[in-house]
């Protein structure tokens, strides 16, 4: 518990975010489930976001064709994602171990 408070709320969000894609049912387009969309809750049935979320979930789900078909831009998305969600572990490492190196010096002295 306490490695999970030590990381960045965007690193957990996006992770998060990443494996709810990948195991959501993308097949349902029925507007019977929960959704945040504010468009698709006025009634709208098309949305930018929502495309590109479930371009995202046919990309992790293997179903290439499918995810282009909903949104150009999924497989793009999902690399700056996997860019982003790299960096922050990176710089997470970097920071635990200035801050490691920090309180070895403090014993030190």
């Amino acid at each position: 518990m306490k490695i999970i408070k030590g990381l960045p709320f965007e690193l957990i969000f996006w992770i998060t975010a990443l494996l709810l894609l990948g195991t959501a049912d993308v097949h349902d387009h029925s507007g019977a489930h929960f959704t945040l969309c504010p468009l698709a809750n006025m009634g709208l049935t098309w949305c930018p976001g929502c495309g590109i979320g479930r371009s995202i979930a046919h990309l992790l789900q293997g179903n290439f064709g499918e995810s282009f078909k909903q949104h150009w831009f999924g497989l793009p998305a999902l690399l700056i994602l996997c860019s982003r969600i790299v960096t922050l572990i990176k710089l997470n490492l970097k920071s635990s171990r200035i801050l490691n190196l920090k309180n070895k010096e403090e014993g030190y002295v």
